[in-house]
């Protein structure tokens, strides 16, 4: 399985750890680097100071919320950051959380999935140099071209619902975040399902496939020799993990438990009562008290490296391409560096 790191973005640790977490990501050999944004640095700011700080490692953006930024701008800032660090740079889009957009942003998450769809079927062109010719029911881009040089960037959704899943077949490549091996499984089942039942539309990789209003074209032999969509993962790791790192942990997880969807996917895991608790709406502190341990490894590699390594065996086994680690920063492992050499192949 290959394996990649996501920053943590931890927001009761320093920002400037991104910085520490990335160099030794690069240093350590791992394959890429995901850079997403929450509430400290621009996601495109933080990639091109990483960019010119390490030498190698690759580079995904993302995800970036689409009801927030428009294809154009999430065009533009691709191959920004690709003209000013000299290396390929990819981006992924999903459609985050009604926290992030409604209330920080003030923007409508009215129709996210139809607003994800389009953008990706709007964006896939505007990345491969093209001029934008999109006009769909909730996204429109016309004119535009890059002036800068097409970065022909890998394009990533992520995904967890249904129609996000659909829409990720139509890309190059599929993420799951806070996710256990079982549902990997199933959303892997679907997203493959997907991807033999649908025309490529966005996937190629830069081979300039998805121009127009998205509608795929190269058939034939272009569109053959295309690689299939994957499936990534980021999974939050923390090796040999003290109270801070476990308890760091449970804090990130507490706001998914009643959320549709991944109160399902907990139930399933064994924990209904921990999901029952947590849609009554409980005070934070006390459903905080409520998460047991377990829990957490149920979504989390947790333990020794051999606890770690046979948990990556079993996303491998659920049919997962990547893992992303989203190493846990701590006061005694700041940027979660130690985890990264811990599980570095």
């Amino acid at each position: 399985m290959r394996l990649g790191v996501s920053l943590g973005l931890w927001q009761d640790r320093p920002a400037e750890e991104a910085l520490l977490t990335a160099r030794a990501a690069d240093e350590l050999g791992y394959d890429e680097l995901w850079v997403g944004e929450m509430a400290t640095y621009d996601a495109f700011a933080l990639a091109t100071a990483i960019g010119l700080s390490t030498g190698r490692i690759g580079l995904t953006v993302g995800p970036l919320a689409v009801a927030v930024r428009d294809p154009m701008m999430i065009a533009m800032g691709v191959a920004s950051v690709a003209g000013l660090v000299g290396r390929p740079v990819n981006v992924a889009v999903g459609t985050s959380s009604p926290l992030v957009v409604e209330e920080w942003h003030g923007r409508s998450r009215a129709r996210s999935a139809t607003v994800l769809r389009e953008a990706v079927r709007a964006l896939r062109p505007l990345l491969d140099g093209d001029k934008s010719d999109f006009s769909g029911e909730c996204v429109k881009s016309r004119g535009y071209r890059l002036r800068l040089p097409a970065p022909r960037a890998e394009l990533t959704v992520a995904a967890f619902g249904a129609s996000a899943v659909r829409t990720a077949a139509t890309a190059d490549r599929m993420v799951l975040n806070l996710i256990t091996p079982a549902s990997a499984a199933r959303l892997t089942a679907d997203f493959r399902a997907a991807v033999r039942t649908t025309p490529a539309q966005g996937q190629g990789q830069g081979q300039g496939q998805g121009q127009g209003q998205g509608q795929g074209q190269g058939e034939g032999q272009e569109q053959d020799a295309a690689p299939a969509p994957r499936v990534a993962a980021w999974v939050t790791a923390a090796i040999d993990p003290g109270r801070e790192a476990v308890d760091r942990i449970r804090r990130a997880v507490v706001g998914y438990l009643a959320a549709p969807g991944y109160g399902e996917m907990f139930i399933e895991a064994g924990f209904g009562d921990v999901v029952a608790f947590a849609r009554t709406r409980p005070h934070p502190r006390e459903l905080l008290a409520a998460i047991p341990d377990g829990l957490l490894e149920s979504v989390a590699l947790l333990g020794d490296v051999d606890a770690a390594r046979e948990r990556l065996r079993a996303y491998a086994e659920a049919g997962v391409d990547e893992v992303a680690l989203v190493p846990v920063s701590t006061d005694a492992d700041p940027g979660g560096v130690a985890t990264l050499k811990a599980l570095t192949v």
